[in-house]
Order: structure tokens, then sequence, then C-alpha cells
């Protein structure tokens, strides 16, 4: 199928903000004109487990919150004024019921949402843990299974092998937005899967992804992608990081090239995000984490740094004016990290010991944004009415 590149969407005008998912709630930095000075808001859902709050860009509006608490288990909030109000979805995701005497599956949280394609208003999808994919049609109000993958036989061969920590989970849903029945999804233990009608069919796209030594690289349960962005300005190149190394993707190719072995070799190329810039299809950046063998995901040796390419990983350069020059300890989780789409391109990451740092320079300088938040979950950036 021959695609033409297409042309990214430009930030709407308004406010930059970050959208904070915390194990504790949510909040919203809102910062001035110049990106100097931010203000952090009241927290949303205190004491609710937030894995992604996202704003809809065809709808800057319209805001959704996946959120989970310890009793009442998971939902969806929604906001169609901007994060001043929320509403309840009517019908979170949840997996159709077992036939009686057989053990269903339950949604433990929602992990990931995604605004669907532009031809397509109000609809959503959902990424779970156990793995599932799910659809809203009508704003995250009411949503639905897509069968193709939840009740397909094949599913078990599929994914869901060693879970992570806190349960295997259904990532990095990519909409090719020349085709809305394109979509490229990523699994903990069960590696880059492709649909090209819509979510009834699937394959995997495994070819050249190196898994823990040991394990069957030709089983798709033992691979790890940690998260996979599809280029915004030219849909047939997708990057990765994963837990076996940072990799990139030309289609038609279907072999991932690791050009994560360009990087320093005392750093590695072992982490959990990957940022890629809004209109350079060469250009991405990550934040690497000590994957040595007892997996510390730590910042290499205390001292936390981005390194970003703007040759699509032929070369790497580290950038961390700023940051803290040693005994940081902390872990930038997968979807924790978010670039904007302003000139020059902001970049943000949320640390799980509850600090939001920025940069307005395409990650030559950074600075503190917001501290003593709970554990950051996932950081995305938005544009919000003054």
């Amino acid at each position: 199928m021959k695609r033409t590149p297409t042309k990214p969407r430009r930030p709407a005008a308004g406010v930059p903000a970050v959208l904070v998912a915390t194990r504790k709630g949510a909040f919203i930095l809102r910062g001035d004109a110049s990106r100097r000075n931010w203000k952090t808001s009241e927290p949303l859902f205190l004491g609710n487990m937030v894995h992604h709050m996202v704003q809809d860009p065809r709808d800057p509006k319209t805001i959704l919150i996946a959120a989970r608490t310890g009793h009442l288990g998971p939902t969806v909030y929604r906001s169609t004024d901007a994060g001043r109000s929320w509403k309840e979805s009517e019908k979170p995701p949840a997996f159709r019921k077992a036939p009686d005497g057989e053990k269903g599956r339950v949604v433990d949280h929602v992990f990931w949402l995604t605004p669907g394609h532009a031809s397509e208003p109000g609809v959503w999808l959902a990424g779970t843990s156990p793995h599932g994919l799910f659809r809203t049609e009508d704003g995250g109000r009411t949503w639905k299974g897509v069968d193709g993958f939840n009740e397909n036989p094949k599913r078990g061969e599929w994914c869901g092998g060693d879970p992570t920590p806190d349960g295997p989970k259904t990532h990095s849903i990519n909409i090719d937005p020349r085709d809305k029945n394109h979509i490229y999804m990523g699994f903990s233990s069960g590696g880059v899967m492709e649909t090209t009608d819509g979510g009834a069919t699937w394959r995997h796209l495994i070819k050249g992804l190196d898994v823990v030594e040991g394990f069957d690289g030709s089983d798709p349960r033992v691979h790890d992608p940690h998260c996979v962005r599809l280029h915004p300005a030219d849909p047939d190149r997708l990057y990765q990081q994963n837990h076996c190394g940072i990799y990139r993707l030309d289609r038609p190719s279907e072999e991932w090239v690791r050009i994560g072995r360009n990087m320093p070799k005392t750093v590695g190329d072992i982490g959990f995000p990957m940022v890629v810039h809004p209109r350079d299809r060469d250009a991405a950046w990550v934040f690497p984490m000590d994957g040595t063998q007892a997996w510390p995901r730590t910042s290499p040796d205390g001292k936390p740094a981005v390194y970003g390419t703007k040759d699509a990983g032929k070369t790497w350069k580290r950038l961390d004016r700023g940051l803290p020059r040693s005994n940081a300890w902390f872990t930038v989780k997968r979807q924790a990290m978010a670039a904007d789409g302003r000139d020059p391109v902001g970049l943000y990451f949320g640390a799980t010991h509850g600090e939001v740092w920025g940069s307005r320079d395409e990650g030559r300088s950074w600075s503190r944004l917001a501290a003593y938040l709970p554990h950051i979950y996932a950081v995305e950036t938005a544009t919000l009415p003054r």
C-alpha cells in the first residue's frame, strides 16, 4: 500500500499544559507563553491510581483520565470543559462475562488511552491490564471490547507470557493518520502487532528484536516493547524503546534495526520512554536507565540524562544541562515523557519521585517544573483555553 507523508497537526492557540498522571491522582501544570513559569493545579481524583490523562486533539476541551481505586476498580473519567468538571464513564472497559462455570477475565486497570483517527470524532481506543483493547464511539461514555483481539482464540499465543511486576499491559496504541484501520500496538510480554482492518485481524512485527538471553525469540510472548511511537511527520517510520534496546522500523520493511547500539557503551540502550520530534522524522529522545543484571531501573550511576538523536539513531547526544549531577536514582516510566508541538519543541518528563522536568529548547537545558507530587505514571502535553 503506497502511503504519502502527512502534515502533522500544529498546536491550537492557548496555554501550554502538562497533564500528569500519578499513583495518587492527577495534576495539570499550566505554563505561560514563554514556558518558563508553571503553576500546578490542585489534585484531581486524589487517591485514585491514574495511569493516563490525555487531551483530544480533535476537540481540545475534551480530556480523558484512566483511573483506578483499590476498592472500586477501574474506570474512565471524561471532561468536556478542559478539566473544570468531570463525569465517570457509564460503561467502562470490561471483558465479556464468561459462561457459567468458566473463569472470566477481569480488567485490573486501564493503562493507555489513544484518541481515534481525525475522521472519527468521539472514537478513542484503550489498552488494559491484563491485555485487552477497547473502543468508544461516544467520547468515552461507553466502551466495547475489540473482538478481533479480545475474543480471538489465538490471543493466548500472542501475548501474556511473563508478566511485568504490576501486570501485563497493552500500550502504545498508534493509529496511522492516513488510514483509520491501520493500527500498531505494543504489549509487555507480546511484542508489537499490526492490524490493517480496524482490529479484525492482527499480525506480529517482531523481526530483528532481541530478547533476554535464554529465551526463544520466535515466541512473541517473550518480547517486551516498552514504548512504541509512530512518527507523525512520516507514518512509515516507527521508533521503539524495548526491554532489549532501542529500535527503528521503516515500512514496508518488517525488520527492526537496533539503533541503540550507537549509544555510549557505559550507558547502554535500556529504558522505558521514547519520544519523537513532531516535525523532524530523524529526531527522537530517550531516557536511559540501569538495565544491568538485577534491573535497578534507576538512572545509570545516579546521573540522569536524556539522550537525543537527529539522524534517526546513527548518533546520540547526552542532554543533561540543568539535571542533577549525581545521586539522583529515579526512574521515568514508559508513558512519562512527552513533547509539545511548539518551535523549538518542548520536552517534559515525570519521575517516580514526583518531580516534573521540562526543556524549552529540545533537551539542551532542563529546569524543574514541579516537585513533591506522588509517584508519576504518565505525562502528556496539551494546549488549554486561556
